[in-house]
């Protein structure tokens, strides 16, 4: 079966190629590849990577349109195609903003794509199709975009609502949607930027300033949505904060701070879905404290639950893949790792905890059970696993 590979290409900042020469040296290489790893990070430990490449590129991570593939065999391939960027190394920026005499961090603002969020979409697990049709909204809200489709005729307000129980990684979702967008829309835009909302810091101790403060945010993300090259991502954490449910904060009939702060978003986010190159990103843990219009508004609204056997089997696999990297347990082949981690009742057993807890566990079994530092063994060290996992879902039971 015939399929396009997606090739992202991370350049070197030294490096002084245009993205062209980047692009055509890449392609010439992986195209003579016997296979391919989807969704593997390639670097210049690879076999295949000669010293022209080794010079320029930092990474390469490959995926295609089928999404049960993960190894395929370039004889199949059909086409490629590439998408080179370098990473900025910038830490994320404060935003403040004055109210009477207080200096309020009402946002975190980042360059993407940037260092920080590399690999993160990569090393997100969840069930198939989830993280693809994500990405697929916001390649359509931009072609949509583009090509001026009336909005009279054909809604969309560029809205993405991820909702579900804490701990099952939506922020970083999100976070890692805006550095993929980035990544894919780099023949559009020149870079990317995400404004992450600080919700708690908009409500101030003032009568009727919280509403104020919101719409003054927005006045400074529409400054930077007035450079066209510029792709804008603006997450808001825990939605519920700024837009409560407002039929719950009615008192008599004078409406509180909090129906205004709801008022403001909502106006707000009407103004600049009309910007072509704008992207709001949204969570929220309880779906039923937000108010009606809002979500209303989202274009898509994916729940994020806690993961399946197979998402919980792929979250441990890359674990122990990166614990093999670094020397803390003993490398052994992918087949070998694979029967090993099937070998006990360990994937059952994890069963009900969220991706945050899951990713825990390693590190709780080193800490609690491995008494060496010199590399482990595998085998040995999923055992201890399943030891660490029993007593974490009792330490839950008891905590409840």
């Amino acid at each position: 079966m015939c399929f396009i590979l997606d090739v992202e290409i991370c350049q070197k900042p030294e490096s002084a190629l245009s993205n062209e020469e980047i692009r055509a040296m890449v392609e010439n290489i992986i195209l003579l590849v016997p296979k391919i790893h989807i969704n593997e990070i390639y670097n210049n430990t690879s076999s295949w990577w000669d010293d022209m490449m080794i010079r320029h590129v930092y990474s390469i991570t490959c995926s295609c349109d089928d999404l049960e593939k993960e190894t395929v065999y370039m004889k199949d391939c059909s086409g490629v195609r590439t998408f080179v960027y370098r990473l900025t190394d910038e830490e994320a920026g404060t935003e403040t903003m004055q109210c009477d005499s207080e200096e309020l961090p009402v946002a975190s603002h980042w360059i993407l794509p940037c260092r920080e969020f590399e690999g993160l979409w990569e090393n997100l697990c969840y069930s198939p199709g989830v993280k693809e049709n994500l990405y697929n909204f916001v390649e359509t809200s931009m072609m949509f975009s583009d090509k001026n489709v009336n909005p009279n005729i054909i809604s969309w307000n560029k809205v993405v609502l991820l909702h579900g129980p804490p701990g099952t990684g939506k922020t970083s979702l999100c976070k890692a949607l805006a550095q993929k967008a980035t990544i894919r829309l780099s023949k559009r835009f020149n870079r990317g930027e995400l404004i992450e909302i600080n919700s708690h810091s908009l409500f101030s101790k003032w009568f009727s300033e919280s509403g104020k403060l919101v719409m003054k945010l927005f006045s400074e993300i529409k400054r930077l949505l007035e450079d066209p090259q510029a792709f804008i991502c603006v997450l808001i954490d825990e939605v519920e904060s700024l837009a409560h449910a407002r039929k719950s904060s009615m008192n008599g009939t004078e409406p509180s701070d909090s129906i205004r702060v709801v008022n403001a978003l909502l106006t707000q986010l009407d103004q600049i879905k009309s910007y072509k190159n704008v992207l709001i990103l949204t969570t929220s843990n309880i779906t039923e404290a937000i108010d009606l219009a809002f979500v209303d508004r989202a274009d898509i609204k994916q729940y994020i639950g806690n993961p399946i056997e197979n998402t919980i089997w792929l979250i441990y696999l890359t674990c122990l893949r990166e614990l093999m990297r670094v020397g803390i347990i003993k490398s052994i082949d992918d087949q070998k790792l694979r029967e090993q981690l099937n070998s006990n009742s360990l994937i059952s057993l994890s069963c009900g905890l969220s991706g945050r807890a899951l990713r825990k566990i390693p590190f709780l079994t080193q800490a609690l059970h491995i008494k060496t530092n010199s590399e482990y063994d595998p085998k040995d060290f999923i055992d201890a696993m399943k030891k660490v996992v029993i007593n974490y879902k009792k330490d839950e039971l008891d905590g409840k």
